[in-house]
């Protein structure tokens, strides 16, 4: 570990903007693009200034590495050698060893286990495994993924969720310091000012005093005997009676002009203080975008497909929170576009799509918005498939599916642990990323909007407000309570008569803008006690009996909220609950308004899904099974009795009961004998392997539908390929195997 901590932060400082810049400068390499010498000289010149600033600190590890990569690249700036995807995967491997021997040198946390002669062996093909090196275009013929002998083979980029992606530092302009402090300056001259305008006060109450102590006999008099007042008028002078109360007059006209001069005046430092500081803490988007062109590079060749990664609005800026909390949504976003979205090239092809897919992400900010946008030009989302996993969930009554709107599907697929994935890998398929993409949104106080046509892609937009501090509301009274409804997601506010209501599936609807749109209570939703009594007596009322009504939107999903009272539109500050209501349905927070009383902030995505359910309540619901009273069973198949007797412990402390099997054949018997809700097995065992015995279970035609995930240490593309023709519902890889992806897998197939 560094030593000086000065030093040691310079040194972090300088690596966070290095090594992004020449992961920018590979993939630019590698896509094949034409560079001219001046951009080979730009990456040469990052990897000798890493090299250098290592080395002066005695980081001898990565300045070793960094002089063999520029033993690498020297040959490709001077037309030597072309560069491969062979070399590209050397290259990235050894910034991840870099990357590693950084962070033990800043953190000084435990070593790195980074063997460095290794790393420059692999760096300089002196491994011996590399294999021949393709040309930067190559790509696998159609359905023959490339093997070990074509290049090495890809990892999937690992992604950590343990430590949330945070910024530590931010650069800032000093003529934007400089402001700051000028502004802080005339704060301290303000505050000045208003500590003489407190003398002025002192001096005016003075003179208030005097004045009073003259006319006090007069007042005696006039309340002790009426009749004496003049004579008693007599003892006051008169003359300074009047110059007392013309000063006084004076005084306090001239303090009340000089307090409403320093208010505004306060207003305006204030808000110039409240703008700079938010200013400060804006960053731009390519600060979040450039983690992801490396990780959907080794994502596709993972997949073995052709993706390109089209990066837009890279210097839009957004608050720093924005910027962090996003890094998940985003992540998960590319990764389904990856994974479930873009076509294998020979599927592209035969579609007549180019063979390279494109994914493109955007942002842009709008007067009152951030949009982050992910699409693709890939399958777009299939409906039919969302309905039938909705309908198996209880999602929605199969009666009604058909009738579905498209929107409400596209909502589904945001439910947690959602997925119309046939086959559940380590990768994916589990339904957790598109439930990360909305829980984040939400906590910001955005809303997440789904476009797509089948065969053409999908557009996924994620809408953030601009500002994160405070909110512009509505705010409206319902069983003599104030809510507040944020103004971004208010279509409009309109007066209703009964006239104008009529049923429509069970729902009371209205004609708003041409297009049938559902009405409900406030209390309703929210569930107010005296919802169903005197509330729906109370209500301002206007002619004909008409009621007020909000009319909330969240994407293309529409509601008319029927409220007792439109009290006002203000900006306010929400404050979040604390744990304890983490989570409320319908409610994002609290606040307090001007006259004291406690304000709850509503959700209006929330309110829509509540709305949603309660329909679907009202309508016949899905006949289902009865449930059973003893536990869900498991048949665990494993060889190993250590893994087997760890995995049971595991699958028991899930809350499951457990029967073991030692191979094929004894699992095979155990199915004949009794009923189980899933098979966990592994692959690799005697007598009849997992893939032999997953295989006849599909052909059984009692057991066809049993859910069967393989457990195993064989976690090549190749073996997943394998026993997704074998009929496994889910492959986990022991490599990458942990109880959450499990747990996970098992409550989804169950």
């Amino acid at each position: 570990m560094i030593k000086d901590r000065e030093m040691r932060d310079l040194y972090r400082t300088e690596c966070d903007e290095r090594l992004p810049k020449m992961e920018k400068y590979l993939l630019h390499l590698e896509s094949g693009q034409p560079a001219d010498s001046a951009f080979y000289e730009d990456l040469l010149r990052e990897v000798h200034s890493l090299k250098g600033s290592s080395r002066m600190l005695g980081i001898m590890g990565v300045e070793r590495i960094a002089h063999s990569m520029e033993d690498m690249l020297a040959p490709i700036r001077n037309g030597e050698k072309v560069f491969t995807h062979a070399m590209a995967d050397r290259m990235y491997s050894a910034m991840d060893s870099v990357k590693k021997l950084v962070n033990e040198a800043v953190t000084g946390e435990a070593p790195a286990g980074v063997d460095v002669e290794e790393v420059i062996r692999r760096l300089t093909g002196e491994a011996g495994n590399d294999g021949p090196e393709e040309p930067p275009t190559a790509a696998p013929p159609a359905g023959k993924p490339a093997s070990g002998q074509d290049r090495p083979e890809p990892v999937a980029p690992e992604v950590s969720h343990s430590a949330p992606y945070q910024i530590d530092t931010v650069r800032v302009k000093t003529g934007q310091l400089d402001e700051l402090m000028n502004q802080t300056g005339e704060l301290v001259v303000l505050k000045t000012r208003m500590a003489h305008r407190l003398s002025q006060a002192d001096d005016a109450l003075n003179l208030w005093d005097e004045l009073v102590k003259e006319l006090a006999p007069v007042i005696y008099a006039s309340r002790m005997e009426p009749r004496n007042v003049s004579s008693a008028g007599s003892l006051v002078n008169q003359s300074r009676a009047g110059e007392l109360i013309s000063r006084a007059t004076d005084s306090f006209n001239s303090l009340r002009d000089a307090i409403n001069e320093d208010n505004s005046k306060l207003d305006f430092i204030s808000g110039a203080l409240e703008g700079g500081i938010r200013d400060i803490r804006l960053l731009p988007f390519s600060t979040l975008f450039d983690l992801f062109p490396r990780m959907a590079r080794d994502l596709s060749r993972v997949r073995n497909k052709e993706v390109k990664l089209e990066i837009t609005g890279g210097d839009t800026k957004a608050d720093k929170r924005v910027i962090e909390e996003m890094k998940d949504p985003v992540m998960h976003l590319i990764r389904n576009a990856i994974d479930h979205g873009i076509e294998p090239p020979e599927e592209r092809e035969r579609l007549g799509k180019p063979g390279t897919g494109a994914i493109r992400l955007k942002a842009l900010r709008t007067e009152t918005n951030i949009i982050i946008e992910v699409s693709d030009d890939g399958r777009g989302l299939d409906t039919e498939a969302i309905k039938r996993e909705a309908i198996k969930r209880g999602i929605i009554a199969a009666e009604g599916a058909e009738e579905t709107p498209d929107e409400e599907l596209k909502s589904i697929i945001f439910a947690p642990g959602f997925s119309t994935s046939a086959f559940v890998t380590d990768i994916s398929g589990r339904g957790v990323g598109l439930d990360t993409v909305k829980a984040k949104t939400e906590s910001l106080k955005g809303s997440v909007r789904v476009e797509s046509a089948a065969g053409a892609g999908c557009v996924i937009k994620i809408i953030l407000p601009v500002s994160l501090a405070t909110t512009r509301v509505l705010i409206v009274r319902a069983e003599g309570k104030s809510y507040a409804i944020p103004i971004e997601f208010t279509n409009s506010t309109i007066m209703v008569s009964p006239e104008e209501m009529f049923p429509m599936e069970g729902r009371e609807t209205i004609s708003f803008s041409g297009r049938p749109t559902s009405i409900a209570r406030l209390s309703d939703i929210l569930e107010l006690p005296g919802a169903a009594g005197k509330g729906r007596k109370n209500g301002t009322a206007g002619k004909g009996g008409a009621f007020p009504c909000v009319v909330i939107q969240a994407g293309d999903e529409i509601m008319a909220l029927r409220v007792d009272e439109l009290v006002d539109e203000q900006e306010i500050m929400i404050k979040p609950h604390s744990q304890l209501l983490k989570r409320v349905r319908n409610v994002t927070g609290s606040t307090i308004l001007g006259n004291g009383e406690v304000c709850v902030a509503l959700n209006p995505v929330d309110m829509l899904s509540t709305a949603r359910k309660k329909a679907m309540a009202r309508a016949p619901a899905p006949v289902k099974a009865a449930a059973r009273e003893t536990k869900r069973a498991i048949l665990l198949v494993e060889d190993s009795i250590t893994t087997r007797t760890q995995i049971k412990r595991i699958i028991e402390g899930f809350g499951y009961e457990v029967a073991t099997a030692v191979d094929g054949m004894d699992a095979w018997g155990k199915l004949a004998e009794r009923q189980f809700d899933v098979v966990v097995s592994d692959i690799m065992m005697p007598n009849m392997d997992g893939l032999a015995l997953t295989a006849r279970i599909r052909q059984d035609a009692r057991l066809k539908e049993l859910p069967v995930i393989l457990v195993t240490t064989l976690a090549s593309d190749e073996d997943k390929k394998k026993g997704l023709e074998a009929g496994a519902n889910a492959y986990i890889p022991k490599p990458a195997f942990d109880q959450k992806i499990l747990g996970e897998t098992l409550r989804r197939f169950i």
